[in-house]
């Protein structure tokens, strides 16, 4: 487990540790306008420039009564439209971690009590005529397949073939990348810091990484995705997000190159050229194909302050505005462009970025 992560520590520690990590990377940046409401209050707040402008919506959904949001870790839309929400959940009884929901926000159904105290990442990949769920398990340490009804196809603990952990103690899975020919990458980002690769029956096939700042370690490998945007090579980004960085990666594992600009990277999607990274910092970044920045939305650096001041924001809702993040851990984009964004914070938010 990687001590320095603010999601991973105790309470008292990590409000430490993320107050001391505020003073020295809070960046500043011109960032994009939030359009006022009118006097009525009537208008939702506008974020993003030009042609990434989006209505904001926040707390988009509600879960069913017998879910109650902790942590919003992760999201995914199918090729329906469908909504998949995962979230963390907490407390003695077990609750569905996973929650579906139609284009309108109405609950459709929900599973995954097996989950609790560890839903994390959730990806969805085309398999022959059927989709499946790709998950991440942060409490049992694991990852699996499943049907989008929750149906197990097979779990994974940690690659003991590896020869890289004494015991699962090590390995905590936070999110999958789907490789080309059918196989899949899993990055161990809350445990020590691997990414590991499988073929397309789930074989181990080989590891790389680690802990430390060089090129190709990683301190809290917490996002993972195939780049194989128009124009570009297909490589594998990391989200090296307490190094403050993405880290490339050939398919087979060799460093590429590293890319700046990037507070807290926690996950990414891709629509067409863009690449969308959802930052715990307090926004939510797009990036063209050369992977300059286009537009970081809700960005402000005297909100981003207070957010990373003694960590007191993500537990009071009372503090939120309009328009702005507090911590994005997971976004995609759905067919028509808009944005999905779901928030590391203790009430849970679903926030639909509506595109203008």
């Amino acid at each position: 487990m990687n001590s320095n992560d603010p999601e991973q520590r105790s309470p008292i520690t990590r409000r430490e540790a993320l107050a001391a990590m505020a003073a020295g990377a809070v960046v500043a940046s011109t960032g994009p306008f939030i359009h006022a409401d009118d006097k009525t209050g009537s208008k939702l707040p506008i974020v993003g420039e030009g042609e990434h402008q989006y209505e904001c919506i926040h707390d988009w959904c509600q879960p069913p009564a017998s879910v109650r949001w902790l942590n919003t870790h992760g999201v995914a839309v199918d090729s329906e439209g469908l909504i998949y929400i995962k979230h963390q959940s907490g407390g003695p009884t077990p609750m569905d971690t996973i929650v579906v929901f139609d284009p309108t926000g109405k609950v459709v159904r929900s599973f995954g009590k097996e989950y609790h105290q560890g839903g994390h990442g959730i990806d969805i990949r085309q398999d022959g005529h059927d989709e499946f769920l790709y998950l991440s398990d942060i409490h049992n340490r694991q990852v699996l397949k499943t049907t989008k009804t929750g149906e197990v196809i097979w779990k994974r603990e940690y690659p003991k073939e590896a020869n890289l952990y004494k015991n699962s103690n090590g390995y905590r899975p936070t999110n999958i990348a789907f490789g080309p020919d059918g196989g899949f990458y899993v990055a161990d980002g809350y445990g020590s810091n691997y990414i590991h690769q499988y073929d397309k029956e789930a074989n181990w096939v080989r590891s790389w990484g680690g802990t430390g700042k060089e090129p190709g370690k990683m301190t809290t490998p917490h996002g993972i995705w195939l780049d194989n945007r128009p124009g570009r090579e297909p490589s594998l980004i990391v989200a090296d997000r307490a190094n403050a960085r993405l880290q490339y990666f050939s398919l087979d594992g060799k460093f590429l190159s590293i890319v700046e600009g990037v507070l807290y990277p926690a996950h990414f999607d891709i629509r067409g050229d863009v690449l969308l990274v959802p930052d715990l910092h307090a926004r939510v970044s797009l990036f063209g194909k050369d992977n300059k920045p286009i537009v970081h939305l809700g960005d402000d650096e005297a909100w981003r302050k207070e957010v990373l001041d003694g960590f007191k924001v993500r537990a009071d809702p009372s503090r939120w505005k309009p328009g702005k993040f507090i911590h994005p851990h997971d976004a995609c984009f759905d067919a028509e462009g808009n944005i999905f964004v779901v928030e590391w914070v203790d009430a849970g938010r679903v926030t639909k970025l509506r595109k203008v």
